[in-house]
């Protein structure tokens, strides 16, 4: 097990059939740490909403994370919009996970870090919410496809992960326009707040690039990129890219162990 200082995670996406629980799993067990920060996005309520997928990968990594923080790992979650249910909670702890709006994480090096779920910069998840619902119903339509497409690769013969939605990501330029702004929003956001960093998710495109004189960190995802922060002992930050670990097929893993019909 790799021992780092701090490990930021978001958009995990419990409660969906497209969360990467399993890859999640194998990457809790190779990192051990001091500080864990769920960076909003961690449970879908959203589209719990309209029926849920819980596996027993997902309700491991439930499980593990409590434990840690049980045994005296600082565990602290700061929702997101599809979580948002929880900034209700703003203040209190549930199972020693502490539930907050706003979280600074200081580095060994003395660096300042703004954490944030993200969704605040995005002008559509703020002002548009029926937009952003609508945007959610295609995005899991993109990857419902892609579960066919990865079937097809395998049959093929074709190894490694590949997601249909960072692919458009990438080549839209629409889409390419609005993560580049919504990464220089949050960090202007930080530079005039005066942190020297800051750690984010929402757009699930990992990133680490200076911007506006801070330190943009995105954590990805564990839906399509499989990837995370840590800090390092010695205070380096790294984005690490989980997509290509092999994780062994298990079928009580896939098979789902709570139904809801949508409500």
């Amino acid at each position: 097990m790799n021992q780092v200082r701090a490990i930021f995670i978001s958009d995990v996406h419990l409660g969906t059939r497209h969360c990467q629980a399993g890859r999640l799993l194998e990457f809790l067990r190779d990192y051990e740490s001091e500080f864990i920060y769920l960076l909003g996005d961690i449970v879908d309520l959203w589209s719990m909403s309209r029926g849920i997928h819980w596996t027993k990968a997902q309700n491991t990594v439930v499980q593990k994370l409590l434990k840690r923080a049980q045994h005296g790992a600082c565990v602290v979650l700061v929702p997101g919009n599809h979580d948002e249910a929880l900034r209700e909670y703003d203040g209190v702890s549930f199972g020693c996970v502490a539930v907050t709006q706003h979280a600074v994480h200081l580095g060994v090096d003395g660096r300042r870090y703004l954490l944030v779920h993200g969704d605040h910069f995005d002008q559509v998840a703020r002002y548009h919410r029926v937009l952003a619902m609508l945007g959610d119903h295609g995005y899991h339509w993109l990857m419902n496809f892609n579960v066919l497409m990865s079937r097809l690769r395998r049959m093929l013969g074709m190894a490694g992960h590949w997601s249909l939605a960072g692919t458009v990501k990438r080549s839209l330029k629409h889409a390419v326009a609005y993560v580049r702004d919504y990464e220089l929003s949050v960090a202007r956001h930080a530079m005039e707040h005066g942190y020297d960093g800051v750690i984010c998710g929402h757009v699930h495109v990992g990133a680490d690039k200076p911007l506006h004189g801070v330190r943009y960190l995105n954590c990805g995802d564990w839906v399509e990129s499989c990837s995370a922060i840590v800090e390092h002992l010695d205070g380096r930050m790294e984005l690490l890219d989980r997509s290509g670990v092999v994780v062994p097929f298990k079928s009580k893993d896939a098979a789902t162990v709570a139904s809801a019909k949508s409500v």
